[in-house]
């Protein structure tokens, strides 16, 4: 019961009209007066900020904040695989067999994350990982290696929570949300982010142009917050020893490659 309550409110809640309301606010001069209660509500660090609040125009120009330089050293081991995000590692394992894995009760298909038991096939007892951004967190999303981008393509319409209660109740919000992925190869093995779209605000920028990224190089950006799975092929990468949930900053270690 608890559960139909929770999708039914999230399916009234979830309307075309409403996101196209709440975006047009949020990238409006108007929404600017709410700048400073925002930045304190979330505890954002100012100091790391590359402008200051009073520069921002919109709520959405500071969603997408960038950083002053050197604000989020990349970890410099070039055997090192690093979070591609500010966020909360929420979840981490081994891809089973049958190309599926088990995040807060909800099994999930990587067929119908990916859009294709094809794409599937390649990640069959690797890895995922599933980091959280919340609205307090920067923004923008980096490469986790370097590599050769193979594939980019989006799935999905409607999002609907990825939040704990939203993970926690849901129909499968990773992998039926909005959704823009990005497959690349490093090393011979494959890797994809899947950024996930968050509710009502569908907004997932990529903003590089070319066929290959370096280790922090950005790949794009998220409105509001939202979530990044990774997906990583079998014998690609072996994962530090992770304690969840816990915060990262981009650029820090969460792994090494396999040699």
């Amino acid at each position: 019961m608890k559960k139909l309550l929770f999708r039914s409110f999230v399916e009234l809640s979830n309307h075309r009209i409403q996101s196209v309301l709440l975006k047009a606010f949020a990238t409006s001069k108007i929404s600017k007066p709410l700048i400073p209660l925002f930045v304190n509500t979330f505890k954002l660090n100012e100091e790391e900020m590359g402008r200051s609040i009073r520069e921002y125009g919109s709520l959405h120009e500071l969603f997408i904040r960038q950083l002053k330089p050197g604000c989020r050293p990349i970890e410099s081991d070039t055997n090192s695989f690093i979070s591609p995000v500010d966020g909360v590692l929420a979840d981490f394992g081994k891809i089973k067999d049958n190309v599926r894995f088990s995040v807060k009760g909800q099994e999930y298909s990587v067929s119908e994350m990916l859009g294709s038991k094809s794409a599937a096939k390649t990640y069959e007892e690797g890895l995922f990982l599933i980091l959280y951004l919340s609205p307090s967190h920067y923004h923008r999303i980096h490469s986790p290696i370097s590599g050769e981008v193979l594939k980019q393509w989006t799935l999905g319409g409607r999002s609907y929570p990825v939040n704990e209660l939203g993970m926690t109740l849901g129909r499968r919000p990773l992998s039926r949300n909005y959704r823009v992925i990005t497959e690349m190869l490093s090393r011979g093995k494959k890797l994809a982010v899947v950024k996930v779209g968050a509710m009502n605000v569908n907004t997932i920028e990529l903003t590089h142009q070319t066929k290959s990224l370096n280790k922090g190089e950005e790949i794009g950006y998220f409105s509001f917050g939202s979530t990044v799975v990774l997906l990583i092929e079998k014998g690609l990468v072996s994962l530090d020893e992770q304690k969840t949930p816990r915060e990262f900053k981009m650029g820090e270690k969460l792994g090494t490659f396999i040699q």
